[in-house]
């Protein structure tokens, strides 16, 4: 039972990095430049969204990083 809990787990950190890091501005922009995110390129990456999409980003992805670690030591 708690194995399955962390797959789905695992399962839904994996869909949030994939969205959030296509949501970050690239060099010639990004997903995010859709949905309002646009900035000039001098001010890229310096915005309170911007900082707070790297942060959400990488609480997932040690998320992500812990569910990896617990599915490998529970199935050995």
């Amino acid at each position: 039972m708690l194995t399955a809990i962390i797959v789905v787990l695992q399962i839904l950190a994996s869909i949030a990095l994939i969205f959030l890091i296509l949501m970050h501005s690239g060099k010639g922009g990004g997903l995010s430049d859709m949905f309002g995110g646009s900035v000039g390129s001098a001010a890229a990456g310096s915005t309170v969204v911007e900082k707070n999409l790297d942060r959400i980003t990488v609480v997932v992805a040690v998320i992500f990083a812990f569910t990896n670690i617990i599915l490998l030591l529970r199935l050995q």
